[in-house]
């Protein structure tokens, strides 16, 4: 039995919608990690080390970042799509409004029903956006560029980014904890759960984020010339190995 092709542009606003709905989601679910004090993912170290260190909102210093990263994409030639710049604001944005709303957590209890709850957001943010295929985020995008001109595993690749992320945030006084490592065990099967949910009907979330014309995207031939890497699903690109 055949599937009949989905014409494009027909889930164009459910796209759209479930783009910033999940951007927006995951922005939230930073800052509900922030308010449980118990540990943020690999990124949200770097955001809050380098906020205590400037004294700028962990939003605003999660856009600079993601802008910053997105330059990255220049010598390693990726391209960015609608997703990709608004993943640079949206979520500095939704972070910062979700902190100014939320208030601080008091006691072992809440905390970690809170720690929870935004691990489990971010699962669902991330499979909202990402099935969207509107482009991957700059971070993602720079693992996913390194891997296509390197030739180095999606595993490898993210190891070593999320490795110098967290131990430069760390450094900075960013917040490790039982929140990171909740974070790192769980958010690839709910994401993977959730990318599957919000596949849009006739698209298989298996496509790549960045759309198909990067399905054809090989890395430069590595030192014996006989070794290419194609562009990865967005399982294989965003969730951990």
């Amino acid at each position: 039995m055949s599937i009949t092709p989905v014409p494009r542009g027909a889930h164009l606003t459910r796209r759209l919608i479930q783009l910033y709905v999940g951007l927006a989601l995951y922005g939230a679910s930073s800052a509900l990690l922030v308010r449980a004090g118990l540990g943020l993912e690999p990124w949200g170290v770097l955001h809050q080390g380098l906020a205590e260190r400037t004294g700028l909102s962990i939003g605003v210093v999660s856009i600079i970042v993601g802008a910053a990263v997105l330059l990255l994409w220049i010598p390693i030639r990726q391209r960015p799509g609608l997703g990709t710049v608004s993943n640079v604001f949206a979520i500095g944005i939704a972070m910062d409004g979700t902190l100014a709303l939320v208030p601080d957590v008091h006691g072992l209890a809440a905390e970690i029903a809170v720690m929870v709850a935004g691990v489990v957001v971010n699962g669902v943010a991330t499979g909202l956006y990402i099935a969207a295929r509107f482009g991957p985020g700059p971070r993602d995008g720079l693992m996913t560029g390194l891997h296509l001109r390197t030739g180095r595993s999606i595993r490898l690749v993210r190891t070593l980014i999320e490795v110098a992320v967290v131990a430069t945030g760390f450094v900075l006084g960013g917040s490790l904890g039982a929140g990171t490592v909740l974070y790192a065990l769980a958010i690839g099967p709910l994401a993977q759960f959730f990318l599957r949910f919000f596949a849009i009907d006739g698209e298989p979330a298996g496509e790549t984020a960045a759309g198909a014309a990067d399905e054809a995207a090989v890395a430069p031939a590595p030192d014996n010339g006989n070794t290419t890497a194609t562009a990865p699903t967005p399982e294989q690109a965003i969730l951990p190995k």
